[in-house]
């Protein structure tokens, strides 16, 4: 969605205000201090564009830290994980995250299990993805450098990809086939 998109303006009205032809009034004292309704209209839309095109860049630059959370157990591990389950949140992810604690970490939820690709562009720790089936088991583990484009992919399908600190998953000895649990997420296999 485009940011004119977002303010309610419908980009092809912004283009008609642009292109219409100013019409001189039947009477103007000080036309070249009077405000035309185009002009004025013509304003007014640049800058509502030009406003809501600035927000979304200047929060691009920021971590997000206030998704809603779960709690996910492997083993006898808790883990306090942010939820990024919008096509949003997913995309930007811990980007531009300067830290995060040992017990935390980041579950991507989408809307269907496929082979599920990470990378680490403007991300600033190093991060291991496990790569997580609809039942909870760890179907493969990748451990991601900062910032880099490396393609870290899931070697089955899955719904699920929880991002951890590099390095908590073998210090704990949580390998592929380990499960983890969180009745808010997870499906048991029946």
């Amino acid at each position: 969605m485009s940011a004119q998109h977002a303010a309610g303006v419908h980009p092809s009205l912004y283009a008609a205000a642009l292109s219409q032809p100013l019409k001189e009034s039947t009477f103007d004292p000080m036309p070249s201090l009077s405000l035309h309704p185009t002009r004025l209209l013509n304003a007014a839309l640049i800058a509502l564009a030009s406003a809501t095109a600035a927000a979304p860049a200047a929060a691009q630059n920021q971590p997000q830290m206030n998704l809603q959370r779960v709690e996910i157990t492997a083993g006898m591990h808790r883990i306090d994980a942010q939820v990024a389950a919008s096509p949003q949140e997913r995309q930007t992810g811990l980007m531009h995250r300067k830290e995060m604690p040992a017990h935390e970490g980041m579950l991507f939820v989408f809307e269907q299990p496929a082979t599920q690709c990470f990378w680490m562009k403007n991300t600033l720790l190093p991060l291991t993805a496990a790569f997580v089936a609809d039942d909870g088991t760890i179907v493969n583990l990748a451990d991601m450098k900062p910032q880099t484009e490396d393609s870290h992919c899931s070697t089955k399908p899955v719904r699920y990809v929880l991002e951890m600190n590099q390095g908590w998953f073998a210090q704990k000895g949580i390998k592929p086939g380990s499960k983890l649990v969180s009745a808010a997420v997870f499906q048991a296999k029946k």
